[in-house]
């Protein structure tokens, strides 16, 4: 009997919960590099990043906080990019293969120029989440921040992320948004801004309980006409049967006497 072969895929999946205190944590680095040396040597070009925390889910959008400086004679271009690698394993080799999931770019910068991207928004787009403890396959992501230099080598800093399964809780992201503003804006050395309010959702009040508030309002100002109807309706009755006003014998305004006509009135 021959051997029979046979091929089926199949799918390796992870759940992550970025809800973590490692996942929640912000990346952050820093790099400096000098082109040519010696007698030749320009100034420096420098760069720094940092990120809100290290797990998202797909749909999210990366917050980029970054300051780039350029001291040297070239003209050169910051970017981002956020890449996938895949790395298989068998019979005691590995593979592995990297593309590019998503990209934006910044202004040039000639000679003595900088640049800083204050919250810079890199989306996310619906790829697979990571695998991190598998022990035949292997997906990964880092947001690689770089200089592009012509003519040389390119001043690049990698912050390893995680794509989870479980996205972020509201109080989480809250929390994480409050401290990666405020961490950010020490780090990048300018002020710190009041927390932001809550959005309009966080505060929106449920449709049902809407509903019951508004039909307990409107039965309270039914009860409360209804209260004042009758009350004025009691008051009218009362007033209706109410006798007329006597009238008093002597009359509260007399005309004036003459002297001398009251005591002959009285001696008589």
């Amino acid at each position: 009997m021959l051997p029979v072969k046979v091929k089926k895929e199949f799918v390796v999946f992870e759940h992550i919960d970025i809800n973590t205190p490692l996942l929640l944590a912000p990346q952050a680095g820093s790099k400096e590099k000098t082109l040519c040396c010696w007698f030749c040597a320009s100034g420096p070009i420098s760069l720094s990043v940092k990120v809100a925390r290290k797990g998202y889910t797909p749909g999210d959008s990366i917050q980029i906080f970054a300051e780039v400086e350029n001291c040297s004679t070239r003209v050169v271009v910051p970017k981002a990019a956020l890449y996938q690698t895949q790395t298989f394993f068998a019979k005691g080799k590995g593979k592995e293969i990297q593309q590019l999931v998503s990209d934006l770019q910044g202004e040039a910068l000639t000679q003595g120029k900088s640049q800083s991207w204050e919250g810079r928004m890199l989306k996310i787009p619906p790829v697979s989440p990571s695998i991190l403890d598998c022990p035949i396959i292997r997906v990964e992501y880092a947001l690689v921040v770089y200089v592009d230099i012509p003519g040389g080598l390119n001043l690049s800093l990698s912050l390893p992320l995680v794509i989870g399964t479980i996205p972020l809780h509201t109080a989480a992201s809250r929390t994480s948004s409050i401290s990666s503003h405020g961490s950010a804006s020490s780090w990048m050395g300018v002020a710190e801004h009041p927390e932001t309010p809550p959005s309009y959702g966080e505060l929106a009040i449920p449709e049902s309980h809407r509903r019951h508030f508004l039909h307990a309002v409107h039965q309270q100002e039914q009860e409360q006409e209804q209260h004042a109807s009758a009350a004025l309706l009691t008051y009218i009755a009362e007033f209706r049967y109410l006798p007329p006003p006597l009238y008093a014998e002597v009359d509260p305004y007399p005309a004036p006497v003459e002297p001398g006509s009251l005591d002959t009135c009285l001696s008589r």
